[in-house]
């Protein structure tokens, strides 16, 4: 009898822990608040679709996305987007889209000590509109905006979630094996630096000798390195890369220009907008600030051409990459289209396991056959840090790139991923952004 009335009072027991587990468990969902900031990419949408998609199947832990309009911004004015206006089909669509649906920004949060009317706009917000979720999808700023907003827990005793999601086209955000982002720059300068290439060789007998092309990159000279793999056994072509990494050195560089013109009739210069003098200074400074209080460049290839036409009388061409390198979704490479997806993707599962203060992160496992997986970084190693090319990568003349940043470069362009079409022309989307209802009386002045 004693054995059996404890065997009963036992299974009581059980049954009574597992109600409590079920109940602590059984939390009631919340919303997720996403957003993009910094300079957009061709795939950036395409790390949206990949939330959006994966929220959507855990409507157990995330209720609704709401995406702030302009970044962060969206969040401080309560200025959100519902995206379960938008159809399943626009939300897949997003993944062939480029530029930002959403809206980007560049806006900095300052620290909780500078500025904590900031902080306690968020929280008002997210308390309104009952989000437990924050993914911001950007570069490094964006990384340490979303630090600070996953310590709001801790300082501020509102519990939040903050899942940084990688987006850069500078490819300088540290741990990651590359940003998305980059890969369709990287093959949009490679496919672009080798057809001009083209058309210039066709022309230096009586015409245009040097072309020079502009590039993105302030301190990193990654997008200038693609600009390398113009150049191929079946087709050499004679490139001079310019590197933020390299100090510029303005008559080892005329020589080289001259040396090359002279054996092959043309050359082709790829230059980084961030390529600076030995003091320091940018061949491109403008003498103004973006709003991240980074120096505003633009003109490099300019000051370049100047160079070649005044000391060496060489007639050139210029271009500037710009918008262009980034926005091209039309040639985006289907390696970093897939990486884009699965970043957005991770955050979500990494942010309903609860997980915080994180950022999902590339993993190369081999070049050949190329292999990756999805791995995690702390962000207190990503905000604010920047991987810069190492110098292996980089040949010994300053100019060129090593068969090691081949390898490290191909696989990221490899693959086409073609949106579809109509008319000759591709079928982007917009959506619809239909805006929350807000709740709070008090605007927020930026």
């Amino acid at each position: 009898m004693a054995k059996a009335a404890k065997k009963k009072t036992g299974k009581k027991s059980t049954k009574k822990t597992t109600a409590r587990r079920a109940r602590i468990t059984r939390e009631p969902a919340q919303n997720a608040f996403y957003a993009q900031s910094g300079g957009v990419t061709a795939v950036i949408n395409a790390s949206a679709s990949g939330l959006i998609e994966t929220a959507r199947k855990h409507k157990k832990k995330i209720a609704n996305v709401y995406a702030g309009r302009n970044g962060i911004i969206g969040a401080l004015t309560e200025d959100l987007i519902d995206t379960s206006k938008e159809s399943a089909a626009t939300i897949r669509a997003l993944r062939h889209t480029p530029s930002g649906a959403f809206g980007s920004c560049r806006f900095k949060l300052k620290s909780l000590v500078d500025n904590r009317r900031e902080y306690e706009r968020l929280i008002e917000v997210f308390k309104a509109h009952n989000i437990g979720y924050f993914f911001y999808n950007g570069g490094g700023d964006s990384a340490d905006t979303c630090l600070k907003v996953s310590q709001l827990s801790e300082t501020m005793g509102y519990p939040i979630k903050a899942i940084h999601v990688p987006k850069t086209v500078d490819n300088d955000l540290p741990i990651t094996d590359n940003c998305p982002g980059f890969g369709s720059v990287a093959k949009y300068v490679a496919i672009s630096t080798q057809e001009a290439s083209f058309d210039v060789a066709s022309m230096c007998k009586t015409s245009t000798k040097v072309f020079i092309v502009e590039v993105m990159g302030r301190h990193a000279g990654w997008i200038a390195a693609a600009g390398g793999l113009a150049s191929t056994k079946e087709n050499p072509i004679p490139t001079i890369i310019l590197f933020p990494e390299v100090e510029f050195d303005q008559a080892k560089f005329l020589a080289r220009v001259n040396e090359m013109v002279k054996k092959h009739g043309y050359c082709t210069v790829v230059v980084s907008e961030g390529v600076h003098w030995s003091d320091g200074r940018f061949l491109a400074d403008t003498g103004l600030k973006d709003a991240f209080g980074h120096a505003q460049l633009g003109g490099a290839a300019t000051v370049i051409a100047g160079m070649v036409q005044g000391e060496l009388g060489l007639k050139n061409h210029w271009a500037v990459a710009d918008y262009l390198q980034r926005a091209a979704r039309h040639i985006a490479s289907k390696t970093d289209v897939n990486m884009a997806y699965a970043m957005g993707k991770a955050a979500v599962q990494f942010a309903i396991k609860g997980h915080n203060s994180v950022m999902p992160t590339i993993k190369r496992l081999s070049n050949k056959p190329f292999k990756w997986t999805v791995g995690m970084a702390p962000l207190n190693k990503v905000a604010n840090v920047e991987k810069m090319m190492p110098m292996n990568f980089i040949s010994k003349d300053g100019y060129g790139i090593t068969q090691a940043c081949k390898n490290y470069l191909e696989p990221l362009i490899k693959g086409e991923d073609y949106p579809p079409y109509k008319d000759g022309m591709p079928k982007y989307v917009r959506i619809k952004g239909i805006a929350v209802k807000k709740k709070l009386k008090k605007k927020f002045e930026l």
